[in-house]
């Protein structure tokens, strides 16, 4: 029985670390387009969702650095497996922010509020399966104790 426990364990393990690389993957492609202004379909929302948070404090051109930084690091660090809890914190609290344009522009992200979402809301609002795999991940284990 010890045996299966082990096992059961470590194949947790294994299917989270492929569900962090994945996520990891997203967040560092994602992240990586907004190094180069123009490139990633998003940039216009996060610029415009940064100017409104910030109230216009933080110069876009920074804005968009910190946002394609904060991206890319959190995607290379889930591929990488180090760092996982304080990452996935970073990687929550980025995806609760992901969801203030539907609060914030919510002409933008509505046809027909609160459930006809327009395609950038649609865009929006699939973040929940990211925010429920983050706290998948969050609560497994990313190493095997080699003492249980």
């Amino acid at each position: 029985m010890l045996y299966h426990k082990s096992m059961d364990l470590k194949n947790r393990i294994v299917n989270n670390h492929i569900l962090a690389i994945s996520i990891g993957l997203v967040y560092l492609w994602f992240g990586g387009l907004k190094f180069f202004p123009q490139i990633s379909p998003a940039e216009e929302l996060a610029k415009n969702t940064i100017n409104s948070l910030t109230f216009n404090l933080v110069p876009v051109s920074v804005s968009i650095f910190l946002l394609a930084l904060w991206e890319t690091l959190v995607g290379l660090l889930l591929i990488v497996n180090i760092y996982r809890k304080p990452i996935i914190v970073f990687a929550l609290i980025h995806m609760v922010l992901t969801f203030t344009p539907l609060f914030l522009s919510p002409k933008q992200s509505f046809v027909c509020p609160p459930f006809g979402f327009t395609l950038l809301g649609q865009y929006i609002f699939k973040n929940v399966i990211i925010v429920g795999a983050l706290i998948t991940l969050f609560r497994v284990p990313s190493v095997v104790n080699k003492h249980q």
